[in-house]
């Protein structure tokens, strides 16, 4: 009989379940639409896979992390799971293929962006998909009272009209009560179970330090804590800065950020997953979706600008449940500047159009224009427009917001390449041309159906059958290209965006500003609530974190900078008790300290701190000899 537990053993290797994600299972596995708050690592995507593979077809799984997809894609297929994801930037033909196989029944997972939903093509499909689960992952993007809202989330309800019997699983790791309700409500959830897993982490000790040298006290921390690290920045300079400066002291970094290039950002990921590099300094695009249980700590050398943010990217910190460690460091300077940034983060309607018609102008889009793939480059194009990059990342989000276009994360797309010609005109070709012969043959041999659709091809491999550089080969591919015997696709890694919309004149763009409104009083209740946690230092950190997603009744952690400075305080003020009574029955008329001392037992440093405040106090004479004698 197949049960959760035989699926759990088999393709998972897993003997038990973590706690709630049976109850979670059990629930999806009965019909019930669910609501799951699981925090960072505690790990989501058992709760819908189990489910999927106990029941015939699909699960149609819905996230907006890329990264993610393939990352979820490649483990299953590893596990003998057929899974496929349908993300920004694929061709027509390789999206058509993905949803022909679903069709039939050859996929168990099909991954999609939210936009995707919408696609016509994807709607058409809908009547003859058997899917049989729902999975919304990152479900608080659907809430505009949440950190990270997507519009496209909205439309994910009107998908279940196709798949009325499908139960939804709705998670998330970080959602308080108000955006919970809303996650029901724009989801349209039937009577739904809604389990929440505490948001305290026993074995996470939480502290923030004010401190104005920040670089000193990263290494002091670093020297401290062994282990696997992860530095939070703001921005990407700071990234290069701090690991440069950890580099010159001795301490293995690398760092990260979105500006890299693709193969340079997996290089730099996998040297850290495998521990070749101890730490990682990187802007919040990194580690989303990387499952590392042993990183002992992670650091916030800059505030982030919410809650929510700070406590997913610290909970990347001890997942195999063992000591580890988040720190916070800040100064009131850090916390006027998230302030004062909030205006930027909302720019004015003509300020939106005016980055709209920059990047149409930037990428030439004709009017009329939707559903195309651009390469865009976001630094490229503030510096060739002379604008402000932080208006103009945040135009560019309330637009992807108000559903204009869609603006995805660095996308990995490997070349592909397709033969347009007969066999016979190639082999005539390579007669006039041996010197392009060899890489025709070699493109024969290594891929098959080249013939008949696009496929992948890399680049890297061609020059190591041929024995020279990848230069070469790229430059081979393209002439053939040219001279129409092949179309060559050369691979790409960045950013896509795509219209959503029909392309407008910019004067007729039409923006939602009372809702920007909202957002942004949302915002400032984020930052307040941020900085608050910073300059709380009587609270127990835990406690506070907790209370935020609305858990009231936490007991204070014991791990924490404050719990920890608590309980020093309280054992000093016992030992300072024990002392005293020790001193003063130990002074039996005159005697000297050194006598004093073999008679107390106890830390020498203790005794002279004790007896320097008895002293003071005037509880204990010290005369010209030194000698010591209780007061009369």
């Amino acid at each position: 009989m197949v049960t959760a537990h035989s699926i759990l053993h088999r393709f998972w290797g897993f003997q038990q379940f973590r706690p709630l994600q049976e109850d979670i299972v059990n629930s999806i596995a009965a019909g019930r639409d669910t609501l799951a708050l699981l925090p960072t690592g505690g790990g989501k995507s058992i709760c819908f896979q189990v489910p999927a593979m106990m029941k015939e077809g699909l699960c149609l799984v819905v996230t907006p992390l890329i990264a993610l997809m393939k990352d979820q894609v490649e483990n299953l297929n590893k596990r003998g799971i057929p899974a496929f994801a349908i993300y920004a930037g694929m061709q027509t033909r390789d999206v058509e293929k993905v949803l022909a196989l679903a069709r039939e029944g050859e996929i168990k997972f099909l991954y999609v962006s939210p936009e995707r939903l919408q696609s016509r093509r994807f709607l058409w499909y809908c009547e003859v998909l058997p899917v049989r689960l729902i999975a919304v992952d990152e479900a608080h993007c659907i809430s505009q009272w949440g950190y990270d809202f997507r519009p496209a989330y909205l439309q994910i309800a009107t998908i279940r009209e196709h798949f009325p019997n499908a139960p939804i699983l709705a998670l998330t790791a970080t959602a308080t009560p108000k955006v919970r309700e809303d996650i029901c409500q724009q989801l349209q959830l039937r009577d739904p179970a809604v389990f929440v897993k505490s948001f305290a982490r026993a074995n996470l000790s939480y502290s923030v330090v004010e401190e104005e040298g920040k670089l000193g006290r990263i290494k002091q921390i670093l020297e401290r804590v062994p282990g696997s690290a992860i530095i939070y920045c703001r921005n990407r300079r700071q990234t290069k800065d701090i690991a440069g400066m950890l580099g010159a002291q001795g301490i293995e970094a690398s760092y990260y950020h979105a500006g890299l290039a693709q193969a340079e950002r997996t290089a730099r990921q996998e040297a850290w997953v495998n521990n070749e590099t101890r730490v990682m300094v990187c802007t919040n695009a990194f580690g989303m979706g990387i499952d590392k249980p042993d990183v002992r700590m992670v650091i916030h050398a800059d505030v982030p600008d919410s809650i929510e943010a700070y406590y997913q990217e610290a909970g990347r910190a001890g997942r195999d449940e063992e000591k580890a460690y988040a720190v916070l460091l800040y100064n009131e300077r850090d916390l006027e500047e998230l302030k004062a940034r909030i205006p930027l983060q909302f720019p004015s309607l003509d300020e939106i159009r005016a980055v709209y018609q920059a990047v149409v102008n930037y990428l030439q889009v004709p009017v009329g224009s939707e559903g195309v793939y651009y390469d865009f480059d976001i630094n490229d194009f503030v510096k060739r427009f002379g604008l402000n990059i932080t208006v103009a990342f945040r135009a560019l989000r309330i637009l992807e917001q108000e559903g204009v276009w869609q603006l995805s994360e660095s996308v990995y797309l490997p070349s592909k390449l397709e033969f347009v010609t007969s066999r016979d005109a190639l082999f005539e070709y390579e007669e006039r041309h041996p010197d392009l012969e060899p890489v025709i043959q070699t493109l024969l041999r290594t891929y098959e159906g080249i013939f008949d659709n696009p496929v992948p091809v890399f680049e890297k491999q061609i020059a190591r059958i041929m024995r020279v550089d990848e230069e070469d080969v790229i430059h081979d591919l393209q002439m053939l290209h040219n001279q129409a015997l092949l179309r060559y696709y050369p691979r790409k890694d960045q950013p896509q965006l795509c219209f959503l919309e029909e392309r407008l004149p910019a004067q007729h763009l039409r923006v939602n500003m009372a809702r920007i409104e909202e957002r942004r009083k949302a915002m400032e209740a984020r930052i307040a609530a941020v900085s608050a946690y910073a300059r709380t230092g009587s609270q127990c950190r835990t406690r506070q974190l907790v209370a935020y997603f609305g858990e009231k009744d936490a007991k204070p952690c014991g791990v924490c900078d404050v719990c920890v400075k608590k309980e020093k305080g309280e054992l000093q003020s016992k030992e300072f008790g024990r002392l005293t009574t020790a001193i003063m029955a130990a002074l039996d008329g005159k005697i000297s300290l050194q006598a004093l001392m073999q008679k107390v037992d106890a830390e020498e440093s203790r005794v002279l701190e004790t007896l320097q405040f008895l002293v003071a106090e005037g509880f204990v004479l010290r005369d010209e000899d030194g000698m010591l004698s209780p007061t009369a």
